[in-house]
């Protein structure tokens, strides 16, 4: 919204907000039951997002995302953000850092007409921590081979090294959908890695080493429409026979959600593992609407979904394939639901147009138009 409407992003902290003490009163995590002050209405927090608080009035909307001690504020209306700001002054011994730049190992850079997110410097730190600085760089974060093996080499000396390394490159996915799938690759083998595994890791840090400054841009666009790519490999994991699934969301034409990971069962069939990966997409298009309207921001049209598999759009629409979908769990049948109350509009897409594959599977082609 800030982007579109060109609002500013103002960025708080909280001074000793991990200080310890003694307190003499309580203190209530939620509000108690039967407890309401009309002056201060419990409407503000989000119901979709927890973090999230927002306020509308006559005078405009201020968007508050809070995260322990540190907080983004954004609106429509800069005097409105300026006494908010002062208010919290007032309760809080709070630091006002000015517009956002730089937040949570997230770096913001604003334009006129977009935003880019990078974590350039988080990245930097860690091809430092692992002695890859000076690495050879790779063209792909994962190599176009057969799928690894759990059994596979000899386990490591320090397993400790391998997770905190995994666990560093999770957080990179925040702003790098392009190494989404290579990290849930090689987060399956955090309880027992070996040296061959370990290879795996430092192929995507070279990969980072010929893309440091590569992330998401977030320009001006349509609030209003919603559409996903979604995919799936059928039975990928050599040791589980499991599928990976992926998916891709657009706001208007910002790519603004996306996954990869391994399904929680086996799929009889690729038009299962397919419909299961549409239940997944489903879920998180319902709470990006729900999101939107705390919002106030109205989808005009039904969200889109998009999938290259004719058999799962069937079974996601005809409700007289019985047999085929008896054995799959209830729980994958929302995107059935969802297309009847007509909330979800299902289309099929070639093959070639298909952009979820960066998320289920290795790929060759080139990465730039994702």
């Amino acid at each position: 919204m800030d982007i579109t409407h060109n609002w500013q992003v103002k960025q708080l902290d909280v001074s000793n907000a991990f200080l310890h003490g003694f307190l003499d009163e309580y203190v209530y995590m939620s509000q108690p039951q039967g407890f309401i002050n009309p002056d201060y209405p419990p409407d503000f927090k989000s119901v979709s997002d927890n973090s999230m608080f927002v306020l509308h009035s006559q005078s405009g909307i201020l968007v508050l995302l809070l995260y322990v001690d540190d907080i983004l504020l954004t609106g429509s209306s800069v005097m409105m953000i300026d006494a908010l700001i002062t208010s919290l002054k007032q309760e809080f011994a709070m630091n006002e850092l000015g517009n956002l730049g730089y937040f949570l190992g997230i770096e913001a850079v604003r334009n006129n007409d977009s935003l880019v997110l990078t974590q350039k410097k988080y990245t930097s730190e860690l091809l430092y921590k692992t002695n890859m600085l000076d690495c050879k760089s790779c063209d792909t974060p994962v190599v176009k081979d057969p799928r690894v093996s759990l059994h596979d080499g000899t386990v490591l000396d320090n397993i400790s090294e391998y997770r905190t390394v995994v666990g560093s490159l999770q957080y990179l996915t925040v702003t790098r959908p392009d190494i989404c799938f290579a990290v849930n690759y090689v987060s399956q083998f955090m309880h027992k890695p070996t040296y061959i595994h370990m290879q795996l890791v430092k192929r995507i840090l070279r990969y980072f080493k010929g893309t440091l400054g590569v992330g998401i841009t977030l320009k001006k666009s349509s609030l209003t429409t919603l559409r996903a790519y979604t995919d799936s490999d059928w039975a990928g994991c050599p040791d589980t026979r499991r599928s990976t699934s992926g998916y891709a969301l657009f706001l208007g034409s910002n790519l603004i959600s996306w996954s990869s990971k391994k399904q929680p069962i086996v799929s009889k069939s690729s038009a299962e593992a397919e419909y299961k990966c549409l239940s997944v997409a489903s879920a998180e298009l319902k709470w990006l609407v729900d999101l939107l309207y705390d919002l106030h921001i109205s989808v005009t049209s039904p969200p889109l979904l998009l999938c290259d598999n004719t058999s799962a759009l069937a079974l996601a629409s005809n409700p007289v394939f019985h047999a085929r979908k008896k054995h799959i769990e209830i729980q994958y049948h929302i995107v059935r639901e969802l297309v009847e109350s007509g909330f979800l509009e299902l289309q099929h897409i070639s093959s070639e147009d298909q952009l979820d594959d960066l998320f289920s599977r290795v790929i060759k082609r080139d990465i730039s138009r994702y």
